[in-house]
C-alpha cells in the first residue's frame, strides 16, 4: 500500500511538472506567435512607409512644364541591351532523324531545329507558307555537307526534339516553391542593372530591356513571311544613343557596338534592324517615363482642340463632294470615313507584307454599295482585313451624295483596283495638318474614341448606382468605343470554363438565398408567435443574411453579365492608345469608384500625370 502511495504521488507531481512545461511552452508558443505577428506588422509598416517615400519621390515632370519640341532630354545614361543566352546543344541522346536515320547537326543548324520541334502541335507548322519559308531559311544555315543530305523537309523528324523540349516545359512547371525564387531573384538582378537609366539625373524604367531571342516569324494572319528565321542580334548590329558625358554601355566580352551616338532628338537609347522586313527596331523608355508620358499628354491635347475645328473641317470636307475634280471629291470622301467610322488612314507596304488595308488603300471589292438594305437607305458594306489581320465588316448607311460618289468612284473599275485612286495616305494627311496643325487621321481616330467614351460614360451613369454597376457602365462605354475602332479579339481558350464556374457560383448563391429566406421566414414567425429582444435579434440577423446574399448575387450577375459582353472585344486597346486617361480619372473622382478598379499598377504608373493633374469636373 504505501508503495503504491508513493508510486501515485510520483505520477502526480510528474504530471504536474508535465503541466507545467506544457503551460509554459504554451505561453511561450503565444509569445512567440506575438512577437512574429508584430514583427509582420512593423515590416508591413516598413512596406507602407516605403511605398509612400517612393510615391513622394516620383518624378512629376508635368509640373515642370513642356519640354521642348527638338530636344527630348540633356543626359542619358544606360547599360546598354541584354543579350539573351548563348545556344545550348542538346544532350547526346536526343537526335534528330532524316529519312528514319538519326543525323548529327551543327550547334547553328541544331538551334534552328529547335525553334521548328517547339512548334510541332502549333497550327503554323501545318500550313505550307510556314514549312517553305522556315526550310529555305533553314538550308540557308546548314553547312554544305547537311544541304547535301536534307534535302525534303517532309523527311526530317524533329519528333524528339519536341518530346525534350515538351518534358522540360513540364519541368518549369513543376518547380519547387525554392527553385522559383532563384529564378525571381535572377530576373529582378536583371531588371535592376540592365532595366533602369538616368534621365536628366532621374531613374527611369526601360520598357523592353532585353533583346528578342532567335527564332521562327508568326505574323499574324496569312502572313507571306511566317515560317521565316528571326536572327540572333549580336551587338555588332547595335547602335547605342546616350549622352556625350556619360558612361558608355559595355558591350558583351569580345563584341563591339555597331556605333554610338549622342542624339538628344531622339527618344530611343539602341537600335538595329530586323531581317524579316529591314526595319530599325528600338529600346525604348517604359510607358510609364517623362518621353512616353508627355507624348501621350500631348496626343490627347491634340485631339482636344480637334474639338474646336471638326465643325470647319466637316464643312469642308462636305464641300469636297460636289468638287468638280476628282482628287477633291476622293478626298472629301475619305476625310468622311475617317471621321465618320474611325478608320485607319491605311499606308502603301509592299508586295512581301500581309494583305491588310485602310481607308486610302481600299480597293473596289472592299465595298459592296446597296441602295437599300435592311430598311436603310444608301448602305454602303464594307469587308477587309485591317491591321494585324483583323477583318473589318460593317453595314453602314452614308449620305446620299456619298454613296453617289462611290458609284462614280467604282465605274469601269476592276475589283482589284484602287477605290481611292487619285489619293494618298501622305497628301491625305498634308491636307489635314493644313486644317489643323499636328491633325493627322490617327489624330481623328482619338478624338472619336475619347468623344464617345465621354458621351458614353455621361450617359450610363446614374445616381445611386453601386460601384458594381458603375463599373459595367464604364466597360459598356469602353465596349462602344472599341467597337467603333473594330478592336476584335478571339474567345480567350478558357472563357467557358471559366463563364461554367461563375454559373456555378450563381446557381450556389441562389440556392443559399432559398435557404436564407426559410430561416427568415421561421424567425418572423417564431418572433410573431413569442416577441422578445432575443427572437427580434434573430429577425435582425436574418434579414441581414438575406439582403448580404443577394448583393453578392447582384454582383456575381453583373461580372457574367460584363464577361459575357466582352468575349470577343478587346477593351486594352481602346482604353491605353485612344482614349485621353484624364476622362476615366475624372469620372472615378466623381462617382466614387477607387481608381484601381479601371486601372492596374501598370496602368496608374503609365497614367501617372492624368491621375495627379485631373479633378472630376474635367471633361474631354
Amino acid at each position: 500500500m504505501k508503495k503504491k502511495r508513493v508510486k501515485d504521488e510520483k505520477q502526480e507531481k510528474n504530471q504536474s511538472s508535465a503541466r507545467k512545461r506544457k503551460k509554459t511552452g504554451s505561453e511561450h508558443d503565444k509569445t512567440e506567435k506575438k512577437k512574429i505577428k508584430k514583427d509582420g506588422e512593423q515590416e508591413e509598416k516598413k512596406k507602407e512607409r516605403g511605398k509612400k517615400d517612393e510615391e513622394s519621390e516620383k518624378w512629376k515632370w508635368w509640373e515642370e512644364g513642356k519640354s521642348s519640341d527638338t530636344q527630348k532630354w540633356s543626359s542619358l545614361e544606360h547599360k546598354g541591351p541584354y543579350f539573351p543566352p548563348e545556344y545550348e546543344p542538346l544532350p547526346d541522346n536526343i537526335c534528330f532523324k532524316y529519312d528514319g536515320q538519326p543525323v548529327k547537326l551543327s550547334p547553328v543548324t541544331e538551334e534552328i531545329a529547335t525553334f521548328y520541334a517547339k512548334m510541332l502541335d502549333h497550327e503554323y507548322t501545318s500550313k505550307d507558307v510556314f514549312q517553305n519559308n522556315f526550310f529555305s531559311d533553314w538550308r540557308e544555315e546548314m553547312t554544305k555537307e547537311e544541304r547535301k543530305q536534307i534535302k525534303t523537309l517532309s523527311k526530317c523528324d524533329f519528333t524528339q526534339i519536341h518530346k525534350y523540349f515538351v518534358k522540360k516545359s513540364e519541368e518549369r512547371k513543376n518547380m519547387t516553391k525554392e527553385e522559383k525564387q532563384v529564378l525571381k531573384e535572377e530576373a529582378s538582378r536583371l531588371m535592376e542593372e540592365y532595366g533602369f537609366c538616368l534621365l536628366d539625373g532621374h531613374r527611369e524604367k526601360i520598357g523592353n530591356f532585353k533583346l528578342e531571342p532567335p527564332g521562327l516569324f508568326r505574323g499574324r494572319g496569312e502572313h507571306p513571311k511566317m515560317g521565316k528565321l528571326k536572327k540572333r542580334i549580336q551587338p555588332e548590329d547595335v547602335t547605342i544613343n546616350c549622352s556625350q558625358d556619360s558612361k558608355i554601355p559595355t558591350p558583351p566580352a569580345g563584341h563591339r557596338w555597331k556605333r554610338v551616338q549622342h542624339d538628344n532628338t531622339v527618344t530611343w537609347l539602341a537600335s538595329w534592324l530586323e531581317n524579316i522586313h529591314g526595319r530599325p527596331k528600338y529600346i525604348m523608355l517604359n510607358p510609364s517615363s517623362k518621353l512616353k508620358g508627355e507624348k501621350d499628354w500631348q496626343k490627347y491635347e491634340t485631339a482636344r482642340q480637334l474639338k474646336m475645328k471638326v465643325d470647319s473641317i466637316r464643312k469642308q470636307y462636305r464641300r469636297d463632294w460636289t468638287s468638280r475634280e476628282m482628287k477633291i471629291r476622293q478626298r472629301g470622301v475619305a476625310i468622311y470615313f475617317i471621321d465618320k467610322l474611325a478608320l485607319r488612314a491605311g499606308n502603301e507596304k509592299d508586295d512581301e507584307s500581309a494583305d491588310t488595308v485602310g481607308c486610302c488603300s481600299l480597293r473596289v471589292e472592299h465595298i459592296t454599295l446597296h441602295r437599300r438594305l435592311d430598311a436603310q437607305e444608301h448602305v454602303v458594306e464594307f469587308d477587309f482585313l485591317g491591321k494585324d489581320s483583323i477583318r473589318y465588316y460593317n453595314k453602314v448607311p452614308v449620305e446620299k451624295q456619298v454613296f453617289k460618289n462611290l458609284k462614280l468612284f467604282i465605274k469601269h473599275k476592276d475589283p482589284e483596283d484602287d477605290l481611292f485612286d487619285r489619293i494618298t495616305t501622305v497628301k491625305l494627311n498634308k491636307t489635314l495638318n493644313e486644317c489643323m496643325p499636328g491633325l493627322t487621321a490617327k489624330v481623328f481616330r482619338t478624338f472619336n474614341a475619347s468623344t464617345t467614351l465621354q458621351d458614353q460614360l455621361n450617359k450610363l451613369t446614374t445616381e445611386g448606382m453601386t460601384v458594381e454597376e458603375k463599373i459595367l457602365s464604364y466597360n459598356r462605354a469602353n465596349r462602344a468605343v472599341a467597337i467603333l475602332c473594330n478592336h476584335q479579339r478571339a474567345a480567350p481558350k478558357t472563357f467557358e470554363r471559366s463563364m461554367q464556374l461563375l454559373q456555378e457560383k450563381i446557381q450556389k448563391k441562389k440556392e443559399q438565398i432559398e435557404d436564407a429566406k426559410k430561416e427568415l421566414k421561421e424567425a418572423k414567425k417564431a418572433h410573431k408567435d413569442a416577441p422578445s429582444d432575443k427572437s427580434k435579434k434573430l429577425l435582425e440577423k436574418k434579414e441581414k443574411a438575406v439582403q448580404r446574399l443577394s448583393d453578392q448575387l447582384k454582383k456575381l450577375q453583373l461580372q457574367e453579365t460584363d464577361r459575357e459582353e466582352n468575349k470577343v472585344i478587346a477593351l486594352g486597346t481602346s482604353k491605353l492608345n485612344y482614349l485621353d486617361p484624364r476622362i476615366s480619372v475624372a469620372w472615378c473622382k466623381k462617382h466614387q469608384v477607387p481608381i484601381e478598379k479601371i486601372y492596374n499598377k501598370t496602368q496608374r504608373d503609365k497614367f501617372a500625370w492624368a491621375i495627379d493633374m485631373t479633378d472630376e469636373n474635367f471633361q474631354f
